[in-house]
C-alpha cells in the first residue's frame, strides 16, 4: 500500500482511545511521525492535560492518594481539563486546518466514568457539549485489547485509574465497543493484541479506506 492516503489526514481531528495497556500511545507516536514525513502540520494533545492548567488537573486525577474521589467529581475534572485544551489548542489548530491528534477525548469519559463508573451517558454528553463546544472529532480510533493482554503491558506502578481492578477495566473495554457499535461511521476498532508493527499496518489500511 502506498502512502498517498496520508495527505488526506490534513484538517482532520482524530482521537486515539482504548483501555489502559492497549498500546494506543505507541501507535499515536507512529502516526504522528508518518504525517510529519509528508509535511503535514500536526497538533498533538493528550488527556487529561495538554495545557498548563490541564496538567495540574491531571496530577489530581491520577494521584493514587485520591482514591475516595466521587465519580461525578472525576468526570467534571476531566471535562474541565478538556475545556481548557479545546480553548487553548484543539480549537485554534482545527481553525488553522492542521491535523489534530488527541490521545484520549470524550470517548474516554463515556467509557470510564460512564459504562465503568455508572454515570448516565446523557449526563456526560450534556457536560461534554459545554466543554468541547463545536469541536468534536471526525473519527475515534479504538484500540481494543483483552484485560489480560492489557494488564501485562502496564507499568507496575499503577496510577489511580489503572489500579481500579479487572472488573472495572472489563466494563471500560465494553464501553468502548458499545460506542463503536452505536456509531460505526465515527469509529474504527483496531485489534491491538498483535505486535506493534502488525497493529500499525492494520491502522494505516483502515484509515486509508475511511478517509480517502
Amino acid at each position: 500500500m502506498t502512502d498517498t492516503w496520508v495527505k488526506h489526514l490534513a484538517g482532520k481531528f482524530i482521537v486515539f482511545d482504548g483501555p489502559d495497556g492497549s498500546g494506543k500511545t505507541t501507535q499515536f507516536r507512529r502516526l504522528i511521525e508518518l504525517a510529519q514525513t509528508h509535511d503535514i502540520t500536526v497538533c498533538e494533545v493528550r488527556e487529561p492535560g495538554g495545557t498548563e492548567i490541564g496538567e495540574r488537573v491531571r496530577e489530581i486525577l491520577l494521584d493514587p492518594e485520591h482514591d475516595n474521589m466521587h465519580v461525578r467529581c472525576e468526570m467534571l475534572l476531566y471535562m474541565a481539563s478538556r475545556a481548557q485544551l479545546v480553548a487553548d489548542r484543539i480549537g485554534p489548530a482545527v481553525e488553522r486546518g492542521e491535523l489534530v491528534l488527541a490521545d484520549r477525548f470524550i470517548s474516554s469519559t463515556l467509557a470510564y466514568q460512564g459504562t465503568a463508573g455508572g454515570m448516565p451517558q446523557s449526563e456526560i454528553l450534556s457536560v461534554g457539549r459545554v466543554a468541547v463546544d463545536r469541536y468534536w472529532p471526525n473519527l475515534v480510533v479504538v484500540f481494543d485489547v483483552d484485560e489480560a493482554s492489557a494488564a501485562s503491558r502496564l507499568n507496575p506502578l499503577l496510577d489511580r485509574i489503572e489500579a481500579k481492578g479487572a472488573a472495572y477495566h472489563r466494563r471500560v473495554r465494553q464501553g468502548y465497543l458499545d460506542q463503536a457499535a452505536a456509531d460505526p461511521e465515527g469509529h474504527l476498532v483496531i485489534d491491538a493484541r498483535p505486535d506493534a508493527d502488525t497493529v500499525f499496518t492494520d491502522l494505516c489500511i483502515q484509515l486509508a479506506n475511511r478517509i480517502t
